[in-house]
């Protein structure tokens, strides 16, 4: 992509106090997905694009819940409506319908054909209490991050689980109800470390494994896919670490990161 005079008003973040802040663009395709106020009560005074703002930030920068900028809701409030909305599965349902639109402006069937797995390592820190193991293989005390992402590296599912669960006993996880979901997917891509018959019995399509080249560093096919999602992830300060004390938590800032990365993307179509 030419970085010219169009491209960087299409990707300018002006507008907002912070460049983490929706646009009005990314708002509309967010705001109809949220849940409307409970009937009965008091009415709902919390404006939830703040909230939703406070929760990019909080995200993008990587700070402690406490140390919200005091121009966002209380951070209560905004914490509040973050584990609301995770235990009722709106961020779920948010992400999964960003990701038929943005598959749609592709041009592409909402279920892909083709899928990559693979997982990323991350060190916890020492608040974490739950699913917390070792990575033998990378030397890494913490959590696993098990993804599975299509062809244009969109996010199918996540899991997250402890390090210490091999590769080949975590896909099972991610495989799990997958074909239900996406019905069309006719074959998964994967590296190594998912080779055998425990992959084999729990993928519901055959799994294409891609090989390390002999001949040095190679660009391996489809492999990088994944590769790049994983990098879009972790750019997102919040989760450059696992910090987070359960692994709900750590799958539900991923599903945001998610959300803020679809929304951007659909929103610099001309329509949508």
């Amino acid at each position: 992509m030419a970085w010219t005079a169009a491209t960087r008003r299409d990707y300018a973040r002006l507008g907002g106090a912070y460049s983490s802040d929706m646009t009005d663009r990314e708002w509309a395709l967010i705001a109809p997905l949220l849940p409307a106020a409970k009937p009965g009560g008091r009415p709902r005074r919390t404006c939830l694009r703040r909230v939703v703002d406070a929760i990019f930030y909080l995200l993008q920068t990587g700070c402690q819940w406490r140390m919200l900028p005091r121009d966002f809701p209380p951070r209560s409030t905004v914490y509040g409506y973050f584990r609301a909305w995770r235990d009722d599965g709106t961020w779920a349902r948010v992400h999964d319908m960003l990701y038929r639109r943005c598959r749609d402006l592709e041009d592409r069937e909402e279920s892909p054909s083709a899928a990559i797995i693979d997982s990323q390592s991350v060190k916890t820190g020492p608040d974490a209490r739950d699913a917390v193991g070792f990575d033998a293989g990378k030397r890494v005390k913490g959590r696993k991050r098990h993804l599975l992402c299509d062809t244009l590296g969109l996010m199918m599912r996540i899991e997250v689980h402890s390090a210490g669960v091999q590769d080949r006993d975590g896909a099972a996880f991610v495989f799990d109800r997958i074909a239900a979901r996406f019905p069309f997917v006719e074959r998964f891509f994967a590296d190594a470390g998912y080779q055998g018959t425990r992959v084999a019995d729990a993928a519901p399509r055959p799994v294409e494994i891609i090989r390390r080249s002999d001949a040095g560093f190679v660009v391996q096919a489809k492999r990088w896919i994944v590769e790049r999602t994983f990098a879009w992830i972790t750019i997102n300060r919040r989760l450059a670490k696992d910090f987070e004390r359960f692994a709900a938590t750590v799958q539900t800032m991923i599903q945001i990161s998610m959300i803020k990365l679809m929304s951007r993307r659909i929103a610099r179509y001309r329509t949508f």
